[in-house]
C-alpha cells in the first residue's frame, strides 16, 4: 500500500516566523497531533543530517521512530525520511508567502509496513485526515493572539 498525500493551510503569520516553530522539533508535540514527544538527537541546529526521535500513537498504537532532515531550507522548505520506523516515511513541509501569511504544504509519501499494511486503502484517507488536521491545529496556534 503506498501513501502519497498532500494537504495545505494558509497562516497568517509571515513565513520566516511559521517555519522557525514548525522547524523546531520541540514544538512537534503542540501541533502534531499523535506526536507524544520530539527531541533532537544531537546539538542544535537543526541542520541537513540532524535526526528527530519521534513517539506517537497512531491507529490506537505507540510508535517510535526516527527522521532525517534530507533537505533544509528555513526559508522555503523541510523536508526528512524515516531511518527508524515501522514503515518508510517521506515528510515535506513547505512555506510560501501568500496575501500577506503564508501557504504551508505538507507532504506525506510511504508505505505501509506491519500490522499497518492490515487498514490498506483506508490508510491514505486517514493520513490526510490527520495530515490535515495537524496544519489547522498550526494555523490555530500561530494565529492566536500573544
Amino acid at each position: 500500500m503506498s501513501i502519497d498525500v498532500t494537504t495545505e493551510v494558509h497562516i497568517r503569520r509571515p513565513p520566516a516566523e511559521v517555519a522557525a516553530y514548525m522547524i523546531d522539533p520541540a514544538h512537534d508535540a503542540e501541533w502534531i497531533g499523535g506526536i507524544r514527544e520530539a527531541r533532537l538527537l544531537g546539538a542544535p541546529p537543526i541542520a541537513v543530517g540532524s535526526r528527530v526521535a519521534r513517539v506517537a500513537s497512531f491507529l490506537g498504537r505507540r510508535v517510535e521512530y526516527v527522521n532525517e532532515v534530507v533537505e533544509l531550507d528555513p526559508a522555503r522548505s523541510l523536508d526528512m525520511r524515516s531511518v527508524v520506523a515501522p514503515f518508510p516515511m517521506r515528510i515535506t513541509y513547505s512555506f510560501a508567502a501568500r496575501d500577506g501569511g503564508t501557504t504551508v504544504r505538507n507532504r506525506v509519501r510511504g508505505g505501509a509496513g506491519g500490522t499497518f499494511r492490515l487498514f490498506g486503502p483506508l490508510l491514505g484517507p486517514l493520513v490526510r485526515r490527520s495530515a490535515q488536521r495537524d496544519l489547522e491545529r498550526l494555523r490555530d496556534r500561530l494565529e492566536r493572539p500573544t
